[in-house]
């Protein structure tokens, strides 16, 4: 069964550190994985609240917490092409959260078209500049999107986004339009959101081995952070990914993960909004099957 490893990259510091280690750690468990990289500036300082309930100077460094508020915000993308690229060597696939992820974070939920196609088409083009090519995946930050992203990722030419929380893969409809792109959701909570719900690190372990007993027809897909699983709590992932190829689950990238799929047998579900446990703000998610006439 595959097990789709979604991982955000959201600072300077998590792209720096975080993703070299998170990339020794999954060829030590022969696992792969979708890297969604923000590639314009860090302007985390501006976003605090809604980054996830985890230690966050540990995680995140004074920097990062400072970033786009009383000092500069980095430019990712410029200062750290050349990690970005190992991901690909390493057999992982590499795609896009954002140009820039506070802004997105900020404004993306409630922004027109002008705004939306803007936003997505410097992201594309500095994804293109830093690979080569076009990117082929998406996985909005905190997953929040508006009507208008969804409708740009079916322009852009993407073969699969990751932009919701759901139970498995769909093709989304949103305010009645179907968006011939399909979504891969997180199906699984997240290692802070258990965190912030009261469980330490061993029973989050424990929790997430658990809810992997019993996979959806597709298999799951997990969302995890460079800035966090990809440093000071690097521990739980090899706890887990151990844990995982035990129950008999292959690590995989969301293109591998999206290429067992029949696509034209994909349900068609109706987007919705809905908070996420321990984050603060609402996440696009799956909603009931779309009938149509």
């Amino acid at each position: 069964m595959k097990l789709g490893l979604r991982i955000e990259v959201a600072t300077l510091r998590g792209t720096r550190e975080g993703v070299p280690q998170l990339a020794a750690l999954l060829k030590e468990h022969r696992a792969r994985a979708t890297f969604l990289f923000s590639l314009g500036p860090d302007r985390t300082g501006r976003v605090i609240g809604s980054l996830p309930r985890v230690p966050k100077l540990k995680c995140y460094g004074p920097v990062a917490l400072l970033s786009g508020t009383l000092l500069p915000g980095p430019d990712i993308g410029s200062r750290c092409a050349g990690i970005m690229r190992t991901v690909l060597d390493d057999g992982h696939e590499a795609g896009i959260q954002a140009y820039d992820r506070a802004g997105w974070l900020v404004s993306a939920a409630r922004a027109g078209e002008a705004w939306t196609v803007e936003a997505m088409r410097r992201a594309r083009e500095r994804y293109e500049e830093i690979f080569g090519a076009p990117a082929l995946t998406h996985g909005a930050p905190g997953w929040r999107m508006n009507r208008y992203a969804y409708r740009h990722t079916q322009r852009l030419g993407f073969r699969h986004c990751s932009d919701t929380r759901g139970t498995g893969p769909f093709i989304p409809v949103i305010r009645g339009e179907i968006v011939a792109c399909p979504q891969l959701p997180t199906t699984l909570p997240t290692l802070d959101e258990l965190l912030a719900g009261g469980l330490n690190p061993d029973e989050a372990v424990r929790r997430l081995t658990e809810l992997a007993r019993r996979p959806p027809a597709a298999g799951h897909v997990y969302t995890l952070r460079a800035e966090i699983e990809g440093r000071v709590f690097a521990p739980v992932l090899r706890a887990l990914l151990a844990a995982w190829r035990g129950l008999g689950h292959e690590p995989v990238s969301l293109r591998e993960y999206a290429a067992g799929l029949d696509l034209s047998r994909l349900p068609r579900r109706v987007i919705v909004d809905q908070p996420v446990p321990g984050m603060a703000g609402i996440a696009s998610a799956e909603g009931k099957e779309f009938l149509s006439m």
